[in-house]
């Protein structure tokens, strides 16, 4: 049996460069805006303005962190690999293809399930509901079952 490998990455829209320049638009315009109310005889608008820009930071920081995120499946040699990358943690899963169960989704938003033995893996979470169940189809025909 040949290498077989799938990679689900999710669907990033923005670029770093793109991010971090609609983070710094969005910061210098709450900033001015601020500075100006404030010029104006209203300080509390500053106050507000900081409190918008901290939420904003903190929403792009989670963004950043999950935009690389992806799972990685390698049929190989008798096995299956999953290799998942969740906000800049790594986890590696190898499953006995002999033993292994896919079971596809049952309803919209449910996963691909992986499992052999007591060991359940959970993918496509990135993917549309027509291509995980499309993904589950093939593994099971890669996997013979």
């Amino acid at each position: 049996m040949g290498r077989r490998e799938w990679l689900l990455k999710r669907n990033c829209s923005l670029t770093p460069r793109q991010t971090v320049a609609a983070w710094a638009v969005l910061m210098l315009l709450s900033l001015a805006i601020g500075l100006v109310c404030t010029w104006q005889g209203a300080p509390y608008v500053l106050v507000f303005s900081a409190l918008e820009m901290t939420a904003v930071t903190v929403a792009f920081v989670i963004y950043s962190r999950h935009a690389t995120d992806f799972d990685r499946i390698v049929l190989e040699h008798g096995s299956l690999t999953v290799e998942q990358v969740r906000g800049g943690r790594s986890r590696q899963v190898r499953l006995p293809a002999p033993w292994l169960r896919v079971t596809p989704p049952v309803r919209r938003r449910d996963p691909i399930r992986l499992a052999a033995g007591a060991v359940t893996v959970e993918v496509g979470l990135y993917l549309l509901e027509g291509e995980r169940r499309a993904l589950a189809q093939e593994l099971r025909r890669a996997l013979g079952e």
